[in-house]
């Protein structure tokens, strides 16, 4: 399709290869939903440094965001203060470096599976957000070297996983409401 594509426009595929500032092999072999659009930037970008171009693209960022969902245990010695701080401490890591945060979950103090540090209880808490993937790395960073978190996992989110987390969501919401509205 990419060939079809670049031989109708009369564009030799290496000369686009490039003289591009994509990986334009990389989108073709994806099938990203963006790839018609990315196309079209890197067609102009390479007609324009042909000389060939309507105008002249220097550089052109374009920040694909996925969902992802980080589950954390912090060290159960802390005090509830200490907690929040830390959670807050990533709520704000995240949102600073561009992400948004779509769901946040205090899960509390539970047991764990088997001693960590130890330990054998910690306090859980649950971000999903969505982000750059660049940016699981700077995360994951933050977690090994806080010595608060005795355990992490992030994930990238799937459309089932997305659509699982919504309804988990809504369900959540809908007992909440109705444990309400027994109580009054």
């Amino acid at each position: 399709m990419c060939t079809q594509f670049c031989n109708t426009l009369n564009i030799n595929n290496d000369f686009f290869r490039l003289h591009t500032r994509f990986k334009f092999q990389e989108y073709c072999t994806r099938g990203s939903v963006y790839f018609g659009i990315l196309m079209i930037i890197s067609i102009f970008a390479a007609l324009s440094e042909k000389g060939e171009g309507l105008f002249n693209i220097n550089l052109i960022t374009i920040k694909m965001l996925k969902q992802y969902e980080t589950v954390f245990i912090a060290t159960p010695v802390l005090s509830e203060e200490q907690i929040k701080e830390a959670v807050e401490k990533y709520r704000s890591f995240i949102t600073s470096e561009g992400g948004e945060i779509v769901n946040d979950e205090d899960w509390g103090l539970k047991k764990l599976a088997y001693p960590i540090q130890k330990k054998t209880t910690g306090f859980y808490h649950l971000f999903e957000f969505r982000a750059d993937s660049q940016f699981i790395e700077k995360l994951e960073t933050q977690y090994r070297r806080d010595e608060r978190i005795i355990r992490f996992l992030t994930f990238a989110m799937d459309k089932d996983s997305i659509a699982y987390s919504e309804r988990r969501r809504a369900n959540r919401k809908e007992s909440a409401t109705a444990n309400t509205a027994k109580e009054e």
